[in-house]
């Protein structure tokens, strides 16, 4: 990390340390009822709670299942389905359009029907997961594919290359940005999409317990839930980054 790079992570954590001290001061005064918004003390005891039971696991093991299942699925669905439709045409105009649909609706109605079809399971929630990831890697490698320059192709070709020399030589390395700059996104998919599945029915997961301090009014607990959500999407999205760093340090010199 360079002296611009510390400033900024030292600009940014003085900037959240004032706001939860003037958070935690205007709650004390008792300028905002606690019942709507408790201070970050007792958000941060809530949080310790959970963990000092040891309750919280199980339901950190369901939802970190769901979400990284989804998202392995997702990234390798998506992934396959681009490649194919980027190399034949007659199988793009069948799939583009559904992947079009797709994704002009918001993704997470289709919730009800995977709780339907799969139970209250792991399965469904992998589902949801799956079809938010799927979509943003296919258009990802359909158009990392796609902009690859026809006259390096041809190039390629006229040199000798067959189908396998221009997939690991041209296609991959210019879809890899593409990828890699969906990574990040497609992480948060991934948990939106195990979170809002265990909230529309489950008996295990961070959505499942963030349905039940909603069923019982409890802020408290519903934003120590929000802020374990946070932290590990943060964690993964800085782990996407890095990654993206390394595969892309060419374009980061």
């Amino acid at each position: 990390m360079n002296r611009g790079q510390l400033g900024l992570a030292l600009r940014r954590a003085a900037s959240l340390t004032l706001v939860l001290l003037l958070w935690e001061g205007v709650s004390r005064m008792g300028w905002v009822d606690p019942f709507y918004a408790p201070p970050p003390s007792a958000i941060a005891g809530s949080i310790g709670a959970l963990f000092v039971d040891g309750d919280i696991y199980q339901h950190l093991e369901a939802t970190f299942g769901a979400a990284l299942l989804g998202l392995g699925l997702g990234l390798a669905g998506g992934a396959l389905l681009g490649f194919i439709a980027a190399l034949a045409r007659p199988v793009a105009e069948l799939l583009e359009p559904v992947m079009a649909m797709l994704n002009a609706i918001p993704r997470v109605i289709l919730a009800p029907l995977f709780i339907i079809w799969l139970g209250i399971g792991l399965a469904s929630k992998v589902a949801l997961s799956f079809i938010l990831v799927v979509v943003l890697t296919f258009f990802a490698v359909y158009n990392g594919i796609r902009d690859v320059d026809s006259r390096l192709v041809e190039r390629v070709r006229t040199l000798g290359g067959g189908p396998l020399v221009l997939l690991r030589e041209v296609y991959i390395p210019s879809v890899v940005a593409w990828v890699m700059g969906s990574l990040k996104v497609a992480v948060g998919f991934a948990f939106t999409g195990a979170v809002v599945g265990e909230f529309v029915a489950s008996s295990r997961g961070l959505g499942y317990l963030l349905a039940f301090a909603q069923s019982t009014y409890n802020a408290e607990l519903t934003f120590a839930l929000i802020f374990l959500v946070l932290t590990f999407v943060m964690l993964l999205f800085g782990a996407a980054g890095a990654l993206e760093r390394h595969l892309l340090r060419w374009k980061y010199r």
